[in-house]
């Protein structure tokens, strides 16, 4: 089936924030702050993860203009190294993927569930055993329904959700620009950033420990980008827009990364920070209050749907592209005559989703196991573009 050009340089660029910016941002910047000793060696691992971001969307921005087609993440592999490689790769991929959202939807799960629950500002009432499994349980309800319900929505066409992405994306610009507010409010004086009185005591393998560690969970949060070759085939003017769309989308989340871990560490204070969770919402409720934190919960909750969303927009493609070459079902690769929905690929892969949701339980638990998968396809990928060119 021969398929309509249907996204411009703006919806793929909404593509390209919407993947990147999940809830990581809002949850990552805690595990980070643990990690490390001092503020300067924080915002060092973002800047450091932000390049290296912006060294790989280049990357990928080459990989996609030079092959615009359906499922490029998958069709990379296999004309640069053998089906059979690609076929492996994208297996732990598309579990990779299925982790990440998984994990994402259990934030969302987690800030919603701080709105009716007493968590937020009481954190010994979830040392009751039994108190802990209720909260889990609602939050693991929470993060299958908003699979459920996206899965709902891409069942319709990639035109709707592609709509619905860019509606939310503008939900979350908004929320961004919420969280950075407070930098004009805040009462409290600038953090002296590049001064510690721990930094002369630890030793420089404990800072590279640090640096390391905190590297892990900065990658998550600025993972995502390289799922956008997903669509070249779906791109108008791809050899154009692509390169165009994975650079633009990138500066911008490397600029809003910088500024709302600033205002984290300003308004929430370093310290505070890692030992809090609902973050963003805490930092809300310090300048205006509980109903501001109440607010920002839901926002942020609808932060996770995009996410949600443009993953099961993403993935799907993968296994259509994997079908093409006879490694799956040719099920996998059928489109709806209607809407162009590859209804078995997308439903295969949001019910892995829900098994993950159930197997894991928690974020933390999955932040290790998509980083170790996604840097081995990630080195294979972006090692292609020299057989490309």
């Amino acid at each position: 089936m021969k398929i309509t050009k249907k996204l411009n340089l703006f919806d793929f660029t909404m593509i390209v924030v919407s993947l990147v910016i999940g809830m990581g941002i809002f949850r990552t910047p805690v595990n980070v702050a643990k990690a490390v000793d001092t503020p300067f060696i924080f915002f060092f691992i973002w800047l450091v993860g932000g390049l290296v971001a912006l060294c790989g969307a280049l990357t990928y921005a080459e990989i996609g203009s030079r092959l615009p087609v359906t499922g490029a993440y998958y069709k990379i592999f296999s004309y640069a190294y053998h089906p059979s490689i690609a076929f492996a790769v994208n297996c732990l991929i598309l579990v990779s993927n299925a982790a990440s959202l998984a994990a994402v939807a259990l934030v969302g799960g987690e800030y919603l569930t701080g709105i009716f629950l007493p968590i937020s500002k009481d954190l010994s009432w979830l040392k009751d055993a039994a108190n802990f499994q209720y909260v889990q349980t609602i939050q693991i309800i929470i993060a299958v329904t908003a699979i459920i319900i996206f899965y709902g929505v891409n069942l319709l066409g990639l035109k709707t959700s592609a709509r619905t992405q860019t509606v939310l994306m503008g939900v979350k610009i908004i929320m961004i620009i919420l969280l950075i507010t407070p930098l004009f409010f805040a009462s409290s004086p600038v953090p002296e950033v590049l001064i510690s009185s721990t930094a002369h005591d630890s030793l420089f393998t404990e800072y590279l420990k640090a640096f390391g560690i905190g590297l892990v969970a900065v990658s998550f949060t600025y993972g995502g980008y390289q799922q956008t070759i997903n669509f070249g085939a779906e791109v108008n003017k791809p050899n154009k827009n692509i390169p165009k769309g994975i650079f633009s989308g990138i500066f911008i989340i490397i600029t809003l990364y910088l500024i709302i871990n600033y205002a984290y560490v300003k308004v929430i204070g370093f310290e505070e920070l890692k030992n809090s969770k609902n973050i963003a919402a805490i930092m809300a409720g310090k300048i205006f209050g509980i109903n501001a934190e109440r607010i920002l919960s839901v926002f942020l909750f609808l932060s996770v749907l995009g996410y949600v969303n443009v993953l099961l927009m993403s993935n799907p493609r993968v296994m259509a592209a994997m079908s093409e070459d006879k490694i799956l079902p040719v099920s996998f690769g059928k489109r709806n005559a209607g809407t162009e929905v590859l209804t078995t690929s997308l439903s295969v892969f949001a019910a892995l989703c829900v098994l993950i949701v159930f197997w894991a339980k928690e974020f933390d638990t999955i932040l290790s196991f998509t980083i170790f998968l996604d840097c081995f396809g990630m080195i294979l990928s972006a090692g292609s573009i020299f057989i490309l060119r």
